[in-house]
């Protein structure tokens, strides 16, 4: 059985340069996504989305391998982060950030399958946040991006720059909200050399 890795077969979406910007026209793709808000290095509802959205997903995958007979690479981690006051995003304070995060699915999985993940996990464990999952298509359009090598926070900050400047010397604005997708794996990764994509949509 031929194990399917979209990150391999949309390279230009997970590995773009970390020198140079560069645009992607995304299409609509299907995510888990969970909604929270507050600090996600101190923040008991990150931490229980995180525990609800990982067995998740890999539990789906274990069913499509086992019910469909086919295989994938469960996709990394996806944040999409924005204030309401945007001039506090930025701030050391991000007890106000509001935040999404999500893990991509091949197009072959549905929501049948999903509610025979969540029913089987929940025989066995907590699922903290599962009242807040849903399963949804997203479609980003036209975007900017670049991949950050370096630890998250402010280390990101040149890169963020970066990305909105080469969006506004171009002639576009931006729209939508600050997307990060976390390819490296954090528990196995020297903080300087985790990567990470940083996206802007823009019109």
């Amino acid at each position: 059985m031929a194990k399917i890795d979209l990150k391999k077969e949309n390279k230009e979406y997970y590995y773009p340069s970390a020198r140079e910007v560069s645009l992607v026209d995304l299409p609509e793709m299907k995510f888990l996504m969970i909604d929270g808000q507050g600090d996600p290095n101190n923040s008991p509802e990150y931490q229980n989305a995180m525990e609800t959205i990982f067995p998740v997903s890999y539990k789906t995958k274990f069913i499509s391998k086992k019910e469909k007979s086919q295989d994938y690479v469960v996709m990394p981690l996806e944040g999409l982060w924005w204030s309401d006051k945007m001039e506090e995003f930025s701030t050391d304070d991000r007890s106000s950030w509001k935040w999404t995060v999500m893990i991509r699915q091949p197009d072959f999985i549905n929501q049948p399958i999903i509610n025979m993940a969540i029913k089987e996990l929940e025989k066995k464990k907590d699922l903290p946040s599962i009242n807040k999952l849903r399963f949804e298509s997203f479609n980003e359009g036209q975007s900017a991006q670049i991949m950050h090598i370096g630890p998250y926070g402010e280390a990101e900050a040149p890169n963020v720059h970066k990305l909105h400047e080469f969006i506004e010397n171009n002639g576009y604005q931006l729209k939508g909200k600050h997307h990060e997708i976390y390819i490296s794996d954090l528990r196995r990764t020297k903080p300087e050399k985790l990567k990470t994509v940083i996206r802007q949509p823009y019109e």
